[in-house]
């Protein structure tokens, strides 16, 4: 049985998908939260360092001699409650350097108000954030402006944010990961209604062919239709096969066996010699058109009813003395005794009565037609515990040394059989059935001389 090839696979091609789509939330989902967390440590620390620097600028006092600068306390610990962060601060007055650090970068315009401006800068190798205030102090009744600048280090806010950023990477690995699950089942679920339809026609027996009644979602309904519409066209091919094959037998034995029978009034009213030879000659040749003509027609039945079969529980031994009746007067005419043994019990079968007729008279034929005049055709059925045993054994030509894989080729015959009008296909209708049923067909020379053919089948 051929197989599709697959070229590529829904489930996983959607399951891919999903998974790519789940990477780039989480992705998008640590970028966020990586953001949004540095924005707010920036934030919070720009508000306590802000207010460090008001605390600074708002203790600026004027005076007679001057500004008296006094930094609190108070400012410096809020700056370092939050971790060992190195402090810098620079005060100017009217644009001179007070106290402080000479270097620290002042911002690109000066502020005005309390309002304190951040921005970022370079202080001794570190990368500081600052923040600078600038007012006015009354000296001697003069306004003049200050201008006061802390920066801190930026090491606490890299390790808060560091802690941050691993547990956004662990949120987003577990984001991920809950995602690739639901991508696997989502993919699973969506697929499901695809593998039971398939299912439900899988589980169809050969002769099933009745159109597919299943619930399916709408965007398989297309696919149910089209699989109908094929089962309908099947249905009637196989239809018009067996009708053919019924009207062939009869179109074609008919004419035949017309035409032996008036070569044989014509041979009996003849006197001329060769004329009569000529008549015998054409009886023969209507034998052997007739007897292939009939197993062809019986081996196309055979190859239609293994797909459409049948199948019910039968007598194998009752079907079989049946058929043994009928082949008794052909093997009188040749003095062959027909001997047929069979248990009392009945030996129950289930199987497709037209197939099983077929290789019983295929089997006692090729018996009776192999063997010599005055000889013996020995058929006996048999039961054992799984099996029922149909064996049929002639004191004819034997297999000439040929096997079953050899003899049970369509159109195969032994070498010692070519007097014997013949198709070569008797054994091959026996094989094909035996496969279709699961049994089986072993053949064997008889000791003394001629052929053992043994068909098992499984009881019922």
């Amino acid at each position: 049985m051929s197989r599709t090839r697959h070229t590529f696979s829904i489930r996983r091609r959607l399951t891919a998908q999903l998974l790519v789509v789940a990477a780039v939330l989480s992705g998008l989902l640590f970028y966020s939260i990586r953001t949004v967390a540095d924005a707010a440590v920036e934030q919070t620390q720009d508000r306590i360092l802000g207010a460090a620097t008001l605390a600074i600028a708002e203790e600026l006092r004027g005076g007679a001699e001057g500004i008296d600068i006094d930094l609190p306390y108070s400012a410096f610990s809020m700056l370092g409650a939050l971790g060992n962060d190195r402090i810098f601060y620079r005060v100017d007055v009217n644009g001179a350097l007070a106290t402080g650090y000479a270097d620290l970068p002042l911002p690109d315009t000066i502020p005005s108000g309390l309002n304190p401006e951040f921005y970022n800068a370079v202080q001794l190798g570190y990368a500081v954030r600052v923040a600078a205030v600038g007012r006015s102090v009354l000296v001697e009744g003069r306004p003049v402006p200050v201008l006061v600048a802390v920066a801190q280090t930026r090491s606490v806010q890299d390790s808060i944010v560091a802690g941050l950023t691993n547990r956004a990477l662990l949120l987003g690995a577990g984001f991920f990961l809950l995602a690739a699950l639901l991508a696997v089942a989502m993919a699973r679920s969506v697929l499901q209604p695809v593998g039971d339809l398939a299912d439900a026609v899988t589980r169809r027996g050969p002769q099933d062919l009745r159109p597919v009644r299943r619930q399916v979602p709408e965007e398989l309904g297309p696919l149910v239709n089209a699989l109908n519409g094929f089962i309908g066209r099947l249905s009637g091919a196989l239809s018009r096969t067996e009708t053919f094959i019924a009207e062939a037998a009869h179109y074609i034995r008919t004419p035949l066996a017309t035409l032996r029978a008036q070569t044989e009034i014509a041979l009996r009213q003849s006197e001329d010699e060769a004329a009569r030879e000529q008549l015998r000659k054409i009886i023969r040749l209507a034998d052997n058109t007739a007897r292939s003509a009939s197993q062809l027609l019986d081996h196309a039945a055979v190859i239609y009813r293994t797909d459409q079969r049948s199948d019910e529980d039968m007598d194998l031994g009752r079907v079989t003395e049946g058929i043994v009746d009928g082949f008794r007067p052909s093997a009188e005419l040749r003095d062959i005794d027909l001997d047929y043994i069979a248990p009392d019990a009945p030996v129950t079968i289930a199987a497709d009565r037209l197939l099983i007729e077929t290789v019983i008279r295929n089997l006692i034929d090729n018996a009776i037609k192999y063997s010599s005049e005055f000889g013996e055709v020995s058929i006996t059925l048999e039961r054992t515990d799984t099996q029922a045993v149909l064996t049929v054994a002639d004191t004819g030509r034997g297999l000439a040394g040929l096997r079953l894989d050899a003899l049970g080729k369509r159109f195969e015959r032994g070498g010692n059989v070519a007097d014997v009008v013949g198709s070569g296909l008797g054994l091959a209708i026996v094989t094909e059935v035996a496969a279709a049923y699961g049994g089986t067909l072993d053949l064997t020379d008889r000791e003394g001389g001629g052929a053992c053919a043994r068909f098992s089948l499984p009881l019922a």
